[in-house]
């Protein structure tokens, strides 16, 4: 990291920085990488889910089915699925920075290009939504390397609890603004606007961040190792990570897809009460996250073990959450049922420093690496657990059945953790 400078004719002129000054210097370097990986993790969200929006103006003017419509959501998928270990993999061998800078420039590009796809045939927008999910596959585990590289031990927790908690605020955002810019300005608007957003945030990327390491880092060889695949996928610790992910992410795919229609559908609500109502659980989801993430590393840095704390985090998170949605059916209301998502995903947000911050635990090195493929597995409830939910719903006529559902999906989740999980480093 660049030591500041002192303007020639100072008194100080000769002096090195002092600690104090080393110290904001660093402060400034990691937080600074941390909140524009957040902000990194919000534009992808942004871009993810303005289309559910959209496709209902999309929808009249092109004439889709239901099934069609689906196709179009769900092609995004198809290449965030299929690229996950892949970024990983190139984090690790070639850093964070050129790695998520070129995914955003990537995806911001075919955001973009997404009016213009839809308006020559369904199948170049499919492609285009392929396209966006392949640069997308990359902003976690490349935003996982930069905080390994930039971020002190004591403060990961925190530091990955904030830039995952992004996905939170886009999805707080997304709905009502592309809603609004929908309404008054075209269906295609919202790909402008939120694509122009990326390429900003690529232009601060390029300028704000360097490309060396805001901590001390371990010496690298000449040659790097070969990536340990056999140690990683062998390892009941890291099992335990990629099926609390699996977890973790069903009930935060099922609530992204499904909130609005539960209030819509449970209490006749208008759907703009419906997205008021759908909000706010996200607003909630984003300040435990970081609670969460803070309260992790004091805990740490006083004393108790890592394998007690992420265990801490990650059954209170899945436990919690399957008990409100378990209480969920109980709701007379909209505000109780309100109060009770509120519930799910704030407690849910407290897996930011359990499972997600764990692979730093017991495999630093590659941590970016454990979080591809856990992603991998983790993206299967975006397709499967959101179809079920909605056959389930279609079957019974009502959200308990799929509630329960993905309310044991978490109990498994953290049943596993507490068996395997661990804090001690298990592979070098």
């Amino acid at each position: 990291m660049t030591e500041p400078t002192v303007s020639a004719g100072s008194p100080a002129t000769h002096a090195l920085p002092g600690p104090a000054t080393a110290a904001r210097a660093h402060w400034k370097s990691w937080h600074t990488v941390v909140f524009l990986c957040c902000a990194a993790v919000f534009i992808s969200y942004i871009d993810r889910t303005n289309i559910s929006v959209a496709s209902i103006a999309m929808k009249e003017q092109f004439g889709w089915t239901e099934t069609t419509k689906g196709f179009v959501l769900s092609s995004f998928f198809v290449g965030y699925l299929l690229l996950q270990v892949v970024s990983g993999t190139l984090a690790n061998r070639y850093g964070g920075k050129v790695v998520l800078g070129v995914a955003v420039l990537w995806w911001s590009l075919f955001t973009m290009l997404t009016p213009l796809a839809a308006n020559g045939s369904l199948g170049a927008l499919i492609g285009a939504r392929i396209a966006l999910g392949i640069g997308e596959a990359a902003v976690f585990p490349a935003s996982i390397n930069m905080v390994g590289r930039w971020v002190p031990v004591a403060n990961r927790s925190r530091a990955v609890a904030f830039f995952v908690s992004g996905l939170s605020l886009g999805t707080l955002v997304s709905l009502p603004v592309t809603g609004w810019l929908v309404r008054d300005y075209g269906w295609p608007v919202p790909f402008y606007v939120f694509a122009i957003a990326g390429f900003v945030w690529v232009a601060v990327w390029a300028v704000g961040v360097g490309n060396g390491r805001g901590v001390e880092a371990e010496p690298v060889p000449a040659e790097r190792p070969p990536i340990p695949w056999r140690r990683i996928v062998t390892t009941p610790a890291v099992w335990a990570i990629i099926i609390n992910h699996f977890c973790g992410n069903w009930l935060l795919y099922v609530l992204l897809a499904w909130l609005p229609s539960y209030f819509k559908t449970t209490f006749g609500v208008s759907i703009a009460n419906a997205g008021l109502l759908s909000a706010a659980p996200w607003l909630v989801s984003f300040v435990m996250g970081n609670v969460a993430g803070h309260l992790s590393d004091w805990m740490i840095n006083r004393g108790h073990s890592p394998t007690f704390v992420r265990k801490l985090m990650q059954a209170t998170s899945l436990f919690g959450a399957a008990l409100c949605l378990l209480l969920v059916q109980t709701a007379g209301s909209p505000a109780t049922g309100m109060l009770l998502m509120c519930g799910a995903t704030g407690t849910w947000a407290l897996c930011a420093a359990g499972f997600a911050a764990n692979s730093f635990d017991i495999a630093p090195k590659y941590a970016d690496v454990i979080w591809g493929i856990s992603n991998t597995v983790a993206t299967v409830p975006g397709i499967v657990g959101v179809a079920v939910t909605g056959w389930l719903v279609q079957r019974t006529g009502a959200y308990s059945a799929p509630f329960f559902v993905t309310a044991a999906v978490g109990v498994v989740g953290a049943l596993v953790f507490l068996k395997f999980g661990s804090g001690r480093r298990q592979i070098d």
